[in-house]
């Protein structure tokens, strides 16, 4: 029978590592599960049939990017982003939030408001209210709607941060109200507290007594220590509902994603493949490639022998240093499609070890190979 509800299924864990199974109407997604991102309707430099072949399930967009282009009259005319971009399976959409803070310069918060923007495209007053980003996100059609939140820059100020829990906790129940009772798509709560245990878990209770379909740890990845990271996932994460998929957002490398998994969190999303990919940089299972190096001029391997997608394993290291030393863009585009590649099939392996009870030893093979 085919799907018509979102719904999250734990099926074992190792230790406080978790495999589950996320149905949605549009698709199932394997946890832990990497997302690649496509800000503005578009994985930088990688064909959309090229990412299907990745075994990607699921990608992100952004909300407050594709209100600015192509803008919601034209997503609204196409439905929504899925068809628009030629992507089928499941869409999560940031609120937003994350621009309140990368942006700060261009816009100021008002609780009840929500954030004033001035685009950095034209200088336009933009208002992305809790309300606003919803429904943005139902003409984007997403899968996976996110609260829109204040994400505070790194600091260590508990009165920041304590504003930000309040400001976030009034707008999740204000975007919970616009979102309605759609049992098809998810809305997920995002936490925020900082560094700090007592704000994270404040946070994460408020968000649990509004009820979501699955929570966020937000806040997290602007500039702390990875250690730093792992030991307030350590703290928290087990406040936040067995029975729900947990979301660590804009992370990361393989090791922060290993390293995360190893705390209970389920679902990553970040740019480093494709931005990696765009500065010669590659991932493999002997660690980083820098494609930029001399010592590639004549190295006839390829960066995975067993990668077919568009030929990659028939590309020699030799080559792709060429490419980057040409400036050739054709460079950038086969290694972010090696890098997606890579962390697709990382996921794979450690959703493997995870369901044969051996993601220890994976953890301790490659936690610190990309250091």
């Amino acid at each position: 029978m085919p799907v018509t509800e979102f719904s999250f299924e734990l099926i074992t864990q190792d230790g406080r590592a978790r495999l589950g199974k996320i149905s949605t109407p549009r698709g199932v997604i394997d946890t832990p599960a990497f997302m690649p991102v496509g800000t503005q309707g578009t994985v930088k430099g990688v064909f959309t049939d090229d990412i299907l072949k990745t075994n990607t399930q699921i990608i992100l967009g952004n909300t407050y990017h594709l209100l600015l282009r192509p803008g919601i009259e034209i997503l609204n005319n196409f439905n929504g982003l899925h068809n628009y971009m030629n992507w089928e399976k499941p869409i999560l959409t940031d609120s937003g939030g994350y621009q309140i803070m990368s942006l700060s310069k261009f816009n100021k918060i008002d609780l009840e408001i929500g954030a004033i923007f001035s685009s950095h495209l034209d200088g336009k007053k933009i208002i992305l209210s809790p309300e606003k980003s919803i429904q943005v996100q139902k003409s984007i059609n997403s899968d996976i709607i996110m609260v829109l939140d204040e994400c505070p820059k790194l600091t260590k100020d508990k009165k920041i941060l304590s504003n930000a829990i309040n400001v976030s906790t009034h707008w999740a129940k204000r975007s919970k109200i616009e979102f309605g009772n759609n049992k098809s798509k998810a809305l997920f709560g995002i936490a925020q507290g900082g560094l700090y245990k007592d704000l994270r878990v404040e946070s994460i209770e408020k968000l649990i007594e509004i009820d979501f379909s699955g929570y966020a740890m937000g806040g997290l990845a602007v500039g702390e220590k990875q250690d730093d990271m792992f030991a307030i996932l350590n703290e928290t994460t087990d406040y936040l509902p067995k029975k729900k998929p947990r979301y660590l957002m804009g992370v990361g490398t393989p090791s922060d994603i290993l390293g995360s998994v190893n705390e209970g969190i389920d679902m990553f999303d970040c740019v480093m493949p494709t931005r990696s990919g765009r500065t010669g940089l590659a991932f493999t299972w002997d660690g980083k490639v820098n494609l930029k190096n001399s010592k590639y001029q004549n190295d006839k391997s390829p960066l995975d022998d067993k990668c077919e997608i568009r030929e990659l394993n028939k590309y020699s290291k030799s080559y792709l240093n060429h490419l980057i030393k040409s400036n050739e863009m054709m460079a950038s585009m086969l290694i972010s499609l090696h890098n997606i590649y890579f962390y697709q099939q990382f996921m794979r392996e450690i959703r493997k070890s995870i369901k044969n009870g051996t993601f220890q030893m994976f953890y301790k093979k490659y936690i610190n190979l990309f250091d």
